[in-house]
């Protein structure tokens, strides 16, 4: 018997989701209509209006970005828990991320890294807490819960559509701050939609769901003004010249900090957590599939760096009269995710009806294996254009479909069994722990693509292959391994068998 609210005002769902559909559109076009941009405008001369950086810096400056993205939600979700909040978590969150894209709509490069932190800040307060409200629409034993995850994700990935097609288009017409500004518009009319219907939210959303005592919330705010604060103070004297930031290093070593970070926590679970037998092995398994993830955004995080300059630079962007945007080019993963998620969700039912269903593992390696096809593509492309040529878009598209198939093999599925996986007492801090996965391989993205395909070397063959052979090796590993954890995963299914017969 299954509970669900009378509310079905948004397509069956509650109205609630029409709400956080909308905010979360904007707020991903604002996000990867700027990120299309990041590298391509920070490698450009200045006197074409770009900052000027080497490729080493500006690959190394996106994946601190996009790594700090990821990371700083784990504090978001933290501080809407204990100080005020989810639904007040995304107006603030939004609030900022538009003031982080204003600021680089100014034409001025000493401004370009406070836009960035605020861009940061602003999507690690909205990003976990929106998510956390899509499941606060739906009662424990709401069947609707996984469809309206499917429609939100769906709002994903058309803002994704909508921000690479729209600030593509006018960095090439008008010029990069313009597309930044698109961007900050963007967020804005989420906001707007967001406030006028959020009465739409349910009430939980309102309030913190930790309780704190006077003296911990106080503390806590001082915490917050505490980094606030040095984080200004850094800024402020990197930007007047007091302070010289090796960024290159800086991406190394927070990669590894990263790295350390998770295994710690990782460890302290697994040691400490007062685990039984079977849920130990189910952290085997799960570890399998987070060493899977980071693995694979390493990879997949290439979208935004040195795939985004091979398209760039190397790529035949002419079609009749007309130049394709080179941001235009990674709509196609967007693209590519609305049409075969059906032939996906499709795909797993089918198998499990015939009792053929991989394990989480299996998916994982495969989705990874794949993705690191996608770069021995890249190779033979890399090789045509070190001879001088600019090559064919189908090589782009061809690489993009792979990435796609590779993702939704292994980024819902990945989701999936944390949720299945993890200890049920520890449930919210695995979903942190493994959100990291993605934080680390972002950062990893950029140590790779500056180490290959920087200034020094400009060998993005050698990056591409180097990609393929490394994330192939552990795709094939981590399918081995499956073999032996695929057995651990169903004692997770066991377990769900024996309680409902219990309760």
């Amino acid at each position: 018997m299954t509970t669900k609210s009378n509310d079905t005002s948004f397509f069956g769902h509650p109205g609630g989701l029409q709400t956080l559909f909308f905010t979360e559109m904007w707020e991903r076009m604002s996000y990867y209509g700027m990120r299309a941009l990041l590298v391509i405008f920070m490698t450009m001369a200045i006197q074409q209006q770009g900052l000027g950086f080497s490729k080493d810096d500006a690959y190394a400056i996106y994946g601190l970005y996009t790594g700090a993205v990821y990371f700083m939600g784990l504090f978001g979700g933290w501080l809407a828990d204990r100080l005020f909040g989810g639904r007040d978590a995304v107006w603030y969150g939004g609030i900022i991320i538009m003031s982080g894209h204003i600021v680089l709509a100014i034409p001025s490069t000493d401004t370009f890294f406070i836009g960035l932190i605020l861009v940061v800040l602003g999507t690690g307060l909205l990003k976990p807490n929106i998510s956390a409200m899509v499941g606060q629409l739906y009662g424990d034993k709401d069947s609707r819960r996984d469809g309206g995850y499917t429609l939100y994700y769906m709002g994903i990935n058309i803002g994704s559509i909508i921000g690479n097609l729209v600030c593509g288009y006018l960095a090439t017409t008008a010029g990069y701050h313009w597309a930044f500004g698109a961007a900050a518009i963007g967020m804005a009319i989420g906001l707007v939609q967001y406030k006028m219907t959020q009465h739409k939210l349910p009430d939980v959303s309102c309030q913190p769901t930790v309780q704190m005592s006077q003296a911990g919330v106080r503390n806590s705010w001082l915490g917050v003004i505490a980094f606030l604060l040095t984080v200004a103070v850094i800024t402020a004297l990197t930007s007047m010249g007091q302070m010289t930031i090796n960024v290159v290093t800086v991406a190394e070593s927070v990669a590894y900090l990263i790295t350390a970070v998770f295994v710690i926590y990782f460890c302290a679970i697994f040691f400490m957590g007062q685990l039984d037998g079977n849920e130990k092995k189910r952290m085997l398994a799960l570890l399998l599939i987070c060493v899977a993830s980071a693995c694979f955004f390493a990879g997949f995080e290439q979208a935004g760096s040195s795939l985004n300059i091979f398209a760039n630079e190397n790529t035949d962007r002419m079609l009749g009269s007309f130049e394709i945007p080179t941001a235009w080019f990674q709509s196609l993963n967007s693209f590519f995710i609305i049409v075969l998620s059906p032939f996906f969700a499709a795909l797993w039912i089918n198998l499990g009806k015939r009792m053929m269903d991989p394990s989480y593992g299996m998916k994982c390696a495969l989705g990874t294996i794949i993705m690191a096809s996608g770069f021995v593509v890249m190779f033979f492309a890399a090789q045509l254009a070190a001879s001088g040529l600019e090559v064919a878009p189908y090589w782009l598209v061809a690489t993009y479909f792979l990435h796609t198939v590779g993702e939704l093999c292994l980024s819902p599925v990945a989701l999936s069994a944390v949720s299945k996986l993890a200890p049920r007492r520890f449930a919210g801090q695995m979903m942190g722990l493994f959100v990291l996965t993605y934080s680390i391989g972002s950062v990893i993205a950029g140590v790779l693509a500056g180490a290959f395909g920087g200034e020094e070397t400009n060998d993005m063959a050698g990056l591409f292959i180097y990609i393929a052979q490394f994330a192939g090796v552990i795709g094939v590993i981590v399918l081995a391994l499956s073999l032996k954890t695929r057995y651990w995963e169903k004692l997770a299914e066991k377990e769900d068998i024996e309680g409902s017969k219990t309760a």
